[in-house]
């Protein structure tokens, strides 16, 4: 159960606009000299290394779960493979993305991101909700800590998302391959990203997710979408019919005409509970 601060928190972080929201979390401006374009021309050493990532999540992360949010095994992970993560994450981020394709790029980022909240959950673990990471009482979360330097910037999960993925990408799926440790997040998925399966990926991450009632929920007259829609509104198309029929493209077929037609008021929740297995 999530304490009284934290759901004090997840109701005023559930309630804010997307611009209310930047402000709060303290976005800055995009990191323009990690430009795809710019970053494809450096000198690099091929496409990151996955292969101890993929055996971590294939280790912890729980899949098959009767409600379809995919959770992590927190407390089972051994000492060993928590300092094996933190090791992988410093190596990637020694590596950097430079030389990299477009898309590799990509899925360097998202994996980063994905995994730093790992490593960041696990440092405090036991928790309720990722929430309750926080350096100084008024913060929201551990977005805006500086975790890691990658080309000798340092960089926090906002900094990640925000400034590099979110503007240098313009990709709105960007919302479904980040995971924050939420059970209203989408699904952290069980490979990592890369270059070769990323637009499947990202496609896949949508679908599923729209496919659950986080995502979408149509009851009875009641449309209610996940916080996501409201917070990052400016990533999606213009107005509530771009918005619906963007998402009515994804969902599942049986939902597809009444989210097209549909044209009463929208709801927006998000559950901030840890994504913890047993």
């Amino acid at each position: 159960m999530l304490s009284l601060r934290s759901t004090a928190l997840a109701a005023l972080l559930a309630f804010l606009p997307g611009a209310a929201l930047a402000a709060v979390l303290g976005y800055g401006a995009p990191l323009a000299e990690f430009a795809p374009a710019t970053q494809a021309v450096l000198a690099g050493s091929g496409s990151p290394a996955t292969a101890f990532y993929a055996r971590f999540l294939d280790r912890y992360l729980v899949t098959d779960t009767p409600d379809r949010i995919h959770r992590l095994r927190y407390g089972a992970v051994t000492p060993e493979d928590r300092g094996a993560l933190e090791a992988w994450v410093a190596a990637q981020a020694q590596q950097g993305p430079g030389g990299l394709a477009r898309d590799a790029q990509f899925a360097y980022w998202a994996n980063l991101y994905n995994a730093l909240t790992v490593v960041r959950v696990l440092r405090d673990y036991p928790v309720t909700s990722i929430l309750d990471l926080k350096r100084w009482p008024w913060n929201f979360g551990p977005w805006d800590e500086d975790l890691i330097k990658v080309q000798g910037v340092a960089l926090s999960l906002n900094a990640i998302e925000h400034r590099i993925l979110r503007p240098l990408f313009n990709e709105p799926r960007v919302h479904f391959a980040l995971n924050c440790a939420s059970l209203g997040c989408p699904n952290l998925l069980p490979q990592p990203f890369t270059g070769e399966n990323l637009e499947a990926a990202l496609q896949g991450a949508l679908e599923a997710y729209l496919a659950h009632p986080r995502g979408i929920a149509l009851e009875g007259e009641v449309l209610t979408l996940s916080s996501l829609f409201d917070w990052y509104r400016d990533d999606f198309p213009e107005g509530q019919d771009g918005l619906l029929a963007y998402l009515a493209a994804a969902a599942p077929e049986a939902l597809g005409p009444s989210l097209r037609a549909y044209d009463g008021p929208i709801a927006f929740r998000y559950d901030w509970a840890l994504n913890d297995a047993p």
